[in-house]
């Protein structure tokens, strides 16, 4: 097949009353803190994390669209702040994801399958509006243009509609907030030939300064410690922002990424040998040569228009177009390995070596409409949200047979002729379409008590060009409730409910798709809140039960396709304990634990994939221009199953290090460790996907601002 050229181009119904808690006592209320901003717009808000050094911010969203503080909000939440990002040297979104406290990673190859509280990771927002693609899982989006990414614990359905109780990701784009010219230039340097520059310049485009404009540009090489693996990434983001008048703003971006990959995996090494014992290789090796590819290019373009009316009304709309495309050309292995010889041994139900390739494009648009509507009752304050979205998302797909005529592979020395595809073979293109209408609202019932509700009426289709596996789903309801009660000036209980729909992918040994999940999110807490905001701290407890959740039975099917069994009664309960923020102002703590138990109804653990203990702590100490970092990451012990036997990988914690050095107002620079003691571990199991974790790696980085 051959590579296809990329080139980086410029630029339900719903009820809800709710209330929220003051966030500083009687300093200042939410509807305050969201007000028109003098200088810049509705651009800076509580929630902007970028150029506070903070790992918590004051305010966030994603949970009801209703702004409120995370001790307001009835749900366990976090925030990766800007800080914390380039504190530990976050740069993507899997690399976030093996840092976020209850998530298990489940990595295939370049796919990852997140999994938190025992269920899949599928919730995903930009700037609030949901989407329904990370491409296969196999994309992995640089975090340089983004503000802060907030995540909520459990079920998210008021806002994004069907999906799982597992977690949502809200990423939020960064905008032009300076009058002047500004920007930072950003180089690194780490193991494997990693090379990065980053530039992020700023500027007003007027001599009033309410027209600015910000561009952000990146370019990383990297190769790997697995033999053959070389990815290229390109970034280009631009926002045009303008206060048009005193109560009128717009927005407008593009962005563009592009992944380039080769040297590729796809699946992982065989766990077994042909003897029935555990395979081990070194990490360096995969399955894989130079011809194997795996890119991505993802092109974005959004407009975002907020016009303030009577008393603060707002009324605000979001389009989004997204234009996903994929190509690859992969090596898969289906068997074991003889343990004296290294050769490929091919069993019965097994495939081999397969060559596969393939091209998609997925074509997204998102609108998103709704007002927001803060009143004042018998002197308290309220605000009711209601809106309306739309995401149709279209997908075209070609693959390309090949012939499977490759010889035998050796473990102890791979190499994998190039296959020579024979045909193209167009697919059916699909379409996804969901539409939900949602109300929701925050209102006090006394000055400490609040309600926080909401009602979300959904649809939901599938169409196959073919009219293979169509789905139609009409007017599924969402609601959700939530208490919260301050105890005093720092600390609040709370208590809340949501409902779960979400159909599934997931097919069972017919080929047939399974029944929609559906459900039912409880959560109790308490939580805190120091030093003006400053520092969050929650305690969690949660319970979710589900009907006809697909869980891997370890088979698969003729065209490679994992073949799940729906399970009935499925219960998961847990408890979350969560700190983040500044303990002074020169000590910066952000630690995260997670801890859930999923049982089937016949008291058998489900989804023993998922590390039932999980935990993240990272701490910071500046003295004078220097700072010092420490982190440490806990998964428990997790496993899965297959006709070989059991495989399991122990319980394992990894180091991190940071040290940064402020040379003068405009030059820092900042060296990270990760896996500091080369901690070895699987990060995916598979009778033939077993992943190895990141061994030990350095990145220095240089960053000069101007």
């Amino acid at each position: 097949m051959k590579n296809i050229e990329r080139k980086i181009i410029p630029l339900s119904l719903c009820l809800s009353l709710a209330l929220s808690a003051n966030a500083k006592a009687e300093e200042k209320t939410i509807l305050e803190e969201i007000k028109v901003s003098e200088e810049l717009g509705y651009y800076i808000s509580e929630g902007t994390t970028e150029g506070v050094d903070s790992y918590t911010t004051k305010s966030m969203g994603t949970a009801t669209k209703l702004e409120m503080s995370l001790r307001e909000t009835p749900q366990s939440v976090m925030v990766f702040t800007r800080q914390k990002l380039d504190d530990q040297n976050i740069t993507t979104y899997q690399e976030m994801l093996a840092k976020t406290p209850g998530v298990t990673l489940n990595q295939w190859d370049e796919r990852v399958y997140p999994t938190a509280r025992g269920f899949d990771v599928d919730y995903y927002l930009f700037d609030g509006v949901p989407t329904y693609s990370i491409n296969d899982n196999a994309d992995d989006p640089d975090l340089a243009i983004y503000d802060r990414v907030e995540v909520v614990k459990g079920a998210n359905g008021l806002m994004t509609g069907a999906g799982n109780p597992a977690l949502g990701i809200n990423f939020i784009r960064k905008h032009a907030t300076s009058k002047e010219l500004t920007g930072t230039v950003d180089l690194s340097a780490g193991s494997w030939n990693n090379y990065s520059s980053t530039a992020d310049i700023q500027t007003g485009l007027n001599e009033k300064g309410n027209i600015r404009a910000r561009v952000v540009a990146k370019h990383q090489d990297k190769e790997s410690y697995m033999d053959n693996y070389d990815k290229s990434t390109n970034v280009l983001y631009g926002v045009v922002d303008m206060d048009l008048t005193d109560t009128t703003f717009l927005s407008l971006g593009t962005s563009i990424e592009d992944i380039d990959r080769s040297g590729i995996r796809w699946g992982g090494m065989p766990a077994f040998y042909s003897d029935g014992t555990r395979a081990t290789f070194d990490n360096s090796k995969t399955i894989s040569d130079d011809w194997t590819a795996w890119n991505i290019q993802t092109t974005t373009n959004y407009v975002d228009f907020k016009q303030y009316v009577h008393n603060d009304i707002s009324l605000n709309a979001s389009l989004v177009h997204r234009d996903i495309k994929a190509d690859g050309n992969l090596a898969y292995f289906g068997g074991t390995v003889d343990k004296t010889t290294g050769n490929q041994v091919v069993g019965a139900g097994d495939f081999g070596l397969y060559g596969y390739g393939f091209a998609n494009e997925t074509k997204e648009n998102s609108v998103d409409l709704y007002a927001s509507i803060p009143f004042e009752l018998a002197k308290l304050d309220h605000e009711i949200i209601v809106g309306t979205m739309y995401t149709r998302s279209k997908k075209d797909k070609s693959t390309y047979s090949s012939n499977i005529g490759w010889t035998t592979i050796n473990f102890n020395n791979i190499s994998i002729s190039e296959p020579v595809y024979t045909s193209i073979n167009p697919l059916a293109s699909d379409e996804t379409t969901q539409t939900g209408t949602y109300l929701a609202g925050k209102f006090s019932l006394k000055e400490d008590l609040k309600l926080i509700s909401g009602i979300r009426v959904s649809s939901w289709k599938y169409e196959n060009e073919f009219g293979t596996g169509n789905r139609d789903f009409d007017n599924e309801l969402t609601p959700y409730v939530g208490l919260v009660y301050d105890l005093d000036k720092n600390h609040s209980i709370y208590t809340s409910y949501t409902s779960i729909f979400k159909p599934q992918s997931k097919k069972d040994s017919n080929g047939s798709y399974l029944d929609p999940i559906a459900g039912n999110n409880y959560e109790v807490g308490v939580k805190g809140e120091y030093f003006d905001g400053n520092l969050n701290t929650s305690l969690s407890l949660f319970r979710i039960e589900q009907d006809g959740v697909g869980e891997d039975t370890g088979m698969v099917n003729s065209s490679l396709e994992t073949i799940y069994e729906a399970k009935d009664g499925v219960v998961s309960k847990g408890f979350e304990v969560g700190v983040s923020g500044n303990i002074t102002d020169k000590l910066s703590l952000d630690f995260g634990l997670a801890n859930f138990e999923a049982k089937n109804p016949d008291g058998t653990d489900f989804n023993t994939s998922s590390s039932r203990t999980t935990a993240n702590i990272f701490a910071k100490y500046k003295v004078n221009d220097y700072r010092f970092g420490a982190g440490l990451n806990y998964k428990s012990k997790y496993y899965t199953s297959s006709s070989y036997g059991d495989i399991t990988q122990d319980g394992f914690i990894t180091t991190d290090l940071m040290a940064g050095y402020k040379v003068n107002k405009n030059l820092d620079l900042q060296l990270n460790i990760n896996n500091l003691f080369d901690e070895e571990y699987y990060s995916g199991l598979g009778v033939n996907s077993m992943v190895y974790g990141d061994p030990r790696n350095a990145t220095l980085g240089m960053k000069y601002t101007f």
